[in-house]
């Protein structure tokens, strides 16, 4: 009896002592710290991925509204201030004739044999206005300034739109009466600031748009006028210059050209 006691009593202090260890054992609070981080981190990254993906979607709903399609040929028809005329395509001019143009900048209408190269190429100076409609007439966006009123950082902004992309074209054109004109073929449209929103809506809506433009598959490549471009002729056109024609009455826009900006368009 009395062994029995002992072994029943050892056992007992062989389990407290056991007890007392696992008791006093430390828990792992670097392991769970880590844990908690990478699960913090992870929630994170995929709440930044929800966020960006949804914005993306968002941006890309926005931007569907200005693809051209089958429904939808011309979406600038949604942008507010866009001028829009019909013109002929395929008349053309040798230098040094002139045209004269019935908007200033022009958007259309007779034009010179050679097309300013028009793939993304920013031309630092002003450069003959019959060879920048020639340019449109193939697909190409023209995004005109007036470099008194456009500088800095203003100027940087209207860079980062065209400088590089297809079918785009940018220089300065001297007398604007608004800071920023920007026109394909048959449309145009005039705004005061670079951070304007029509100026992307109106590229996303008209650049190499094939229900809008005449030479549909023409390409913009010219690099022997981009090395040596056309000046820009700032003297009114003389009696010899080249008519817009009867084309030219044909409206489809709600603004028709006001006084000045026909007498403006002697510029060109």
């Amino acid at each position: 009896m009395t062994s029995g006691k002992k072994t029943k009593a050892a056992r007992s202090s062989v389990a407290a002592a056991r007890s007392s260890v696992v008791a006093k054992k430390p828990k792992p609070w670097g392991t769970i710290i880590a844990v908690v981080a990478v699960l913090g981190l992870a929630a994170g990254v995929f709440g930044y991925a929800y966020v960006q993906l949804d914005e993306k979607s968002d941006r890309e709903a926005a931007l569907a509204r200005w693809k051209p399609s089958e429904e939808n040929k011309d979406p600038s028809d949604q942008i507010a201030g866009v001028i829009k005329r019909d013109y002929q395509p395929g008349k053309h001019v040798d230098a040094p004739k002139r045209v004269a143009y019935d908007f200033s900048p022009p958007f259309g209408g007779p034009h010179d044999t050679q097309w300013a190269d028009c793939n993304g190429v920013v031309y630092p100076t002003a450069v003959r206005t019959e060879n920048m409609v020639h340019a449109m007439e193939h697909g190409s966006i023209w995004l005109a300034y007036n470099p008194d009123q456009v500088t800095g950082e203003a100027l940087d902004k209207l860079k980062a739109k065209i400088d590089g992309q297809p079918f785009s074209i940018m220089s300065p054109y001297p007398g604007l009466d608004k800071p920023i004109s920007v026109q394909s073929w048959g449309h145009q449209l005039k705004v005061d600031t670079a951070d304007d929103e029509r100026i992307d809506h109106f590229i996303e809506s008209l650049r190499r748009n094939q229900y809008t433009y005449p030479e549909v598959g023409a390409s913009c490549d010219n690099p022997t006028f981009a090395s040596s471009p056309a000046p820009f002729v700032a003297e009114a056109p003389g009696a010899d210059a080249e008519p817009m024609g009867a084309e030219a009455e044909s409206a489809r826009g709600s603004a028709a050209p006001s006084a000045s900006t026909t007498a403006s368009s002697a510029g060109n």
